[in-house]
């Protein structure tokens, strides 16, 4: 059952998720938050990072497997609606990601881990929404 979930995956499904996560992605954390994440980060007096292959190469890839996990997770429980496939994408968002995100910020290196969860849970709510979303209706 676990294989052949997998051999049922839509590519043109993880395409557009993976597209829209690196697109969303860059929009979020390069235009609209910057300056918080900085702050979360206790960052804020320091010049801004310039990305390099790893910090673009490296949540772009990571995505891909959690996209892949999803859609896998999808065929594996027969999701069968629009509203169902939200239903998962919203468990998986605040269960798995908002609940990792402060798992990870929770250690004496992130400053301010409640805002810096605050600063990332747009960006994996509805890039988990749009996954599963996406998902279910090109597969």
């Amino acid at each position: 059952m676990i294989f052949s979930a997998f051999a049922q995956i839509s590519l043109w499904g993880i395409l557009a998720a993976a597209a829209f996560g690196f697109v969303f992605g860059g929009l979020y954390f390069g235009g609209l938050v910057p300056r918080y994440y900085a702050i979360a980060l206790g960052r804020e007096a320091l010049p801004a990072a310039r990305p390099d292959a790893l910090t673009i190469l490296g949540p772009f890839l990571c995505n891909v497997v959690m996209i892949v996990t999803t859609a896998a997770i999808m065929r594996m429980i027969a999701i069968a609606s629009l509203t169902d496939a939200l239903s998962l994408g919203l468990v998986i968002g605040v269960g798995y990601l908002l609940a990792m995100c402060m798992t990870i910020a929770i250690n004496p290196n992130f400053p301010r881990p409640f805002f810096y969860t605050m600063v990332n849970a747009p960006y994996f709510l509805i890039s988990s929404l749009m996954t599963a979303a996406l998902l279910f209706l090109l597969q």
